[in-house]
């Protein structure tokens, strides 16, 4: 079940319905559960043995924690959660994966390894990251564990967040379950204001970019040098609105039933240095990869030379964590080699953004840092190494080809350049313009019903499925 479709609006409105008629926290609870369940068997009912695995080890394992001493069987029990969880996402995520590149190697002594017929479990990444983190926490003794079985499940379900993140950590997400609420008008409007504006970016620009950047990775190497140039801009920002839109729908699905999550996405593309791009992109991934990967690594506390190791490997773990492909893989290294480079350039590694720098020092720190970026979508958009090659190559060699540029691309493109430039020259203080779209402006409402009725008119014909189901 898509956000963006009207089965979704329809079980929105009955569990709205629902927790208004249902007052006590311990069924508002329950019905949630009830809700969460429906929701993911939604997609296919067989992956709720999953789900439920890991939820029943992962509260077993929790209350065992709390009560043990024994450092040896506090590691013990702390393995068997993470050998639980990521077997799972092992099996279901990397094992044909692990067996393409088995049979490159067999292949010479006459074996011939097959794939097996296994379905990736949506948002299997997303729920196991979740409830490791919450299994790390009471062991390090920072946060108590759930007592209740069913506040636990529902803090591994939750719909909003179940399928694509926001990762929400437990001592965010369980004490919001665990106590009493009562939805407003205030939390309905504002969650109403970021699931449209979530809405608009998902269908109006990504769906409706996405036949544009698929005919071009599809054939890549036909086209110019321009037309390939806006393919993969198109991209970058199709990825953008796809991921931060589901974000913004997950967030405002939330606020409207009582809950507050922390914002995912900062404006990223206005950064100027390849840290703050990932201070500013899916924010709830990236600090749990530096909490739960980089600082137990060692973080920067072991040396220079220890610390690059640590960003190289924690960000070569989060590319295969987007995917079971090489790919990914470069694309993490890709990523962690610049995080290294630019730790070495500004010594201590601190953020150019509030710095005292001159102009052209920030705008060619922004320029270099999205051309890593933009470069690292090329990697993560194609599907094979020779069409990466294919679009790298038109892009840097300026080969001729076919011309073919998609007004709507070059529109959403120059908009986007727009409005952050727009955010960066803060003329919209002098101007008053709301582009943050406040509830106590007067043109919210009008936006926002501007943003719903471009949505409605230009809902793409084939459905388009959130990039990061895949992953």
């Amino acid at each position: 079940m898509s956000f963006a479709s009207r089965e979704f609006v329809l079980l929105l409105v009955a569990t709205l319905v629902l927790l208004i008629a249902v007052r006590r926290v311990r069924w508002q609870n329950l019905c949630l559960l009830a809700i969460s369940y429906y929701f993911y068997a939604y997609w296919d009912w067989r992956f709720l043995g999953l789900i439920l695995l890991s939820t029943v080890v992962d509260y077993a394992i929790g209350l065992r924690l709390e009560r043990c001493e024994a450092a040896t069987a506090r590691k013990c029990w702390l393995a068997a959660s993470m050998v639980t969880n990521l077997g799972l996402l092992g099996v279901f995520k990397y094992c044909n994966f692990f067996i393409d590149n088995l049979r490159v190697a067999l292949e010479p002594f006459g074996l011939n390894l097959q794939h097996l017929s296994i379905v990736l479990p949506v948002g299997i990444s997303f729920y196991t990251f979740q409830t490791m983190s919450y299994t790390v926490d009471v062991y390090r003794r920072q946060l108590p564990a759930c007592r209740s079985f069913v506040d636990f499940a529902l803090f591994v379900s939750f719909f909003p967040q179940l399928v694509a993140g926001p990762i929400v950590r437990a001592s965010e997400l369980l004490p919001q379950i665990q106590r009493p609420r009562q939805l407003s008008s205030a939390d309905m409007l504002a969650g109403f204001r970021q699931f449209t504006i979530g809405l608009f970016k998902k269908v109006f620009i990504a769906d409706n970019l996405a036949s544009y950047v698929d005919f071009h990775f599809d054939n890549a190497g036909l086209f110019d040098a321009p037309s390939t140039w806006l393919a993969v801009m198109a991209y970058t920002i199709q990825i953008y609105c796809d991921f931060s839109g589901y974000s913004d729908m997950a967030i405002g699905t939330a606020r409207m039933i009582g809950f507050h999550f922390s914002e995912n996405f900062r404006l990223p593309y206005l950064s100027v240095s390849i840290t703050e791009f990932w201070r500013r992109w899916h924010i709830s991934l990236s600090s749990w990869l530096r909490d739960y990967l980089y600082i137990p690594l060692g973080g920067n506390r072991l040396g220079r030379v220890r610390t690059y190791v640590n960003l190289i490997l924690t960000m070569l773990l989060g590319g295969l964590w987007h995917g079971a492909s090489w790919n990914f893989a470069v694309w993490g290294l890709l990523h962690g080699g610049a995080l290294s480079l630019h730790r070495r350039w500004r010594g201590r590694g601190e953020p150019i953004e509030q710095a005292a720098s001159p102009v052209w020092y920030r705008l060619a720190s922004w320029a270099t840092t999205m051309l890593i970026v933009t470069g690292g979508w090329v990697l993560f958009r194609a599907a094979s190494w020779h069409e990466a090659a294919l679009i790298f190559r038109q892009l840097l060699a300026a080969r001729p080809g076919f011309h073919h540029v998609s007004p709507f691309a070059l529109l959403v493109v120059a908009g986007f350049m727009v409005h952050h430039g727009l955010i960066v020259s803060r003329w919209t203080e002098s101007l008053r313009l709301p582009l943050e779209l406040p509830l106590s402006s007067r043109l919210t409402p009008a936006a926002l019903f501007t943003m719903l009725l471009l949505t409605l008119l230009h809902w793409p014909q084939a459905y388009q499925p959130f990039i990061y189901f895949q992953f």
